[in-house]
C-alpha cells in the first residue's frame, strides 16, 4: 500500500524540503526517485541559508553542485577561525562563481574570532570572482566580513555587477581601504543602487552630488560608518550638498554609527544639520551628551531609532529627557547604562510611536533585552 507522503505532489514536497537544514534535503534526495526530482526543485533552493560549520562536509560534490544554479538568495555563514570552514565557504563561492550563476542577492556572514594573521584575500577573491560572474546580482552584504575590503572589490562589482540595488561595505574593519574614486565609478555603472553602506571616509562631495543628479533611481538608504582612523581624519560633507540631495529623494534615510576612535573634533563635524539621520548609534570614548542634545535639536523630524552607550551622569539623563520630548516620531531608543526612571517617563510620554526600548532603571547580567511595546 502506498503511503500518504508518496502521493504529495512535486510542488508540495518541495515547500516542505526548502525548510530542511541542507544536510536533511540531502538525505530527502536519496530517498525516492520523485522525493529527488523534489528535493532539487528550484523552489527548494531560491533563498538558502547555508552553515559552513556542519553542513558542507562531503556535500559540495555532486548534490550541492547540482543545485547552486537554482540559487537566487544565498546566505553564508562560517567561521574564519576555523581554517575547514573558512575552506568550505571559499569553495562554495568558487565553484558558485564557476558556474555563471543567477544570483541576486548575498549576503555573508562571519562567526567566532578573526584568525590574527589572515587578511581573508581567499574568501575575498571569491567574492570577487562572483562580482564577475553573476551579472544579475543585486543585493551584496559584506557587512559582516572583518576584513579589510578595498577598491578592487568595489571596481570588481562596477564592472561586472550593473544591476545592483544595494552595497553594504561598512562593516567592522579596523582599515578602511575604498577611496572615494572607486565609490564615484560604482555610482555611474550602478544606476540603479538605491542603498549603500560606507564607511564615512569612503564618501565625497562628488558622490553626493551624482546622488541628486536627475536621472538616478530612487535613492533610499545611506549607511555610514565612522570606526576608522580614515573616517576621523575625512574632510565634512558641505550642508549644502547633504540638502540638494534630501531635496531630490525625499524619502532619504541615513544612518550614522560613530564609534570610540573618533575624537570630539570629528564628531562635531559629522554631525550636521542637514543630514536626514534616521538611525543614530553613539558608541564613543569621549563626550555622549553633546552628540544626543546635537541630535535633539537638529534630527528631530527624521530620527527613528537611537543606541547610545555611554556611562550614566545627570547630564546624559536630561540630554535624552530633550531627545524624546524632541523626537516625536522615535521607534526605538536603547541606552546601555542605568537610567532616571524620568528618562524612561519621559519617552513613554513624548513617543507615541515607541516599538522597543533599552531603558533600565537598575543594573542586570547581560546581555540586556530590549523591552518591546505592545
Amino acid at each position: 500500500m502506498q503511503e500518504p507522503v508518496d502521493k504529495l505532489p512535486e510542488e508540495v514536497l518541495a515547500l516542505i524540503f526548502r525548510d530542511l537544514p541542507l544536510r536533511d534535503r540531502a538525505v530527502a534526495a536519496r530517498v525516492c526517485r520523485a522525493w529527488a526530482v523534489a528535493a532539487t526543485n528550484s523552489a527548494v533552493w531560491s533563498d538558502t541559508s547555508i552553515s559552513c560549520d556542519c553542513e558542507l562536509e562531503d556535500l559540495l560534490s555532486p548534490y550541492l553542485s547540482s543545485c547552486l544554479d537554482h540559487i537566487h538568495n544565498l546566505r553564508l555563514e562560517y567561521e574564519p577561525s576555523k581554517k575547514p570552514s573558512r575552506g568550505m565557504a571559499t569553495e562554495l563561492l568558487t565553484t558558485l562563481a564557476s558556474q555563471a550563476p543567477r544570483l541576486r542577492g548575498l549576503r555573508l556572514e562571519c562567526r567566532g574570532e578573526k584568525p590574527l594573521f589572515d587578511a581573508g584575500q581567499d574568501i575575498l577573491g571569491a567574492v570577487r570572482a562572483i562580482c564577475g560572474a553573476a551579472h544579475q546580482l543585486r543585493h551584496l552584504d559584506l557587512r559582516h566580513l572583518p576584513y579589510t575590503l578595498d577598491d578592487t572589490l568595489v571596481l570588481k562589482a562596477a564592472g561586472g555587477c550593473p544591476e545592483l540595488r544595494s552595497l553594504f561595505l561598512d562593516n567592522h574593519a579596523l582599515v578602511n581601504s575604498v577611496h572615494p574614486t572607486s565609490v564615484l565609478k560604482l555610482l555611474e555603472a550602478c544606476p540603479h543602487l538605491r542603498a549603500l553602506g560606507l564607511h564615512l571616509a569612503s564618501m565625497s562631495r562628488a558622490a553626493l552630488e551624482l546622488l541628486a543628479a536627475p536621472h538616478r533611481s530612487p535613492f533610499a538608504l545611506l549607511a555610514l560608518r565612522c570606526a576608522c582612523p580614515e573616517d576621523a581624519r575625512a574632510s565634512p560633507l558641505p550642508d549644502e550638498a547633504w540638502a540638494t540631495l534630501s531635496c531630490r529623494h525625499p524619502e532619504l534615510e541615513v544612518e550614522l554609527e560613530l564609534e570610540p576612535v573618533l575624537p570630539v573634533e570629528a564628531v562635531t563635524r559629522i554631525l550636521q544639520p542637514a543630514v536626514p539621520v534616521t538611525v543614530l548609534r553613539l558608541n564613543l570614548s569621549g563626550d555622549t551628551v553633546g552628540p544626543v542634545r546635537f541630535a535633539a535639536r537638529h534630527y528631530g523630524e527624521t530620527l527613528r531609532a537611537l543606541e547610545v552607550r555611554a556611562s550614566a551622569s545627570p547630564e546624559l539623563h536630561t540630554a535624552l529627557e530633550e531627545l524624546a520630548a524632541r523626537c516625536a516620531g522615535l521607534r526605538e531608543i536603547h541606552c546601555f547604562c542605568v537610567v532616571r526612571p524620568s528618562v524612561l517617563d519621559a519617552f513613554r510620554t513624548h513617543c507615541p510611536r515607541l516599538r522597543s526600548y533599552t531603558l533600565k532603571l537598575k543594573r542586570e547580567p547581560h546581555p540586556w533585552r530590549p523591552t518591546l511595546v505592545r
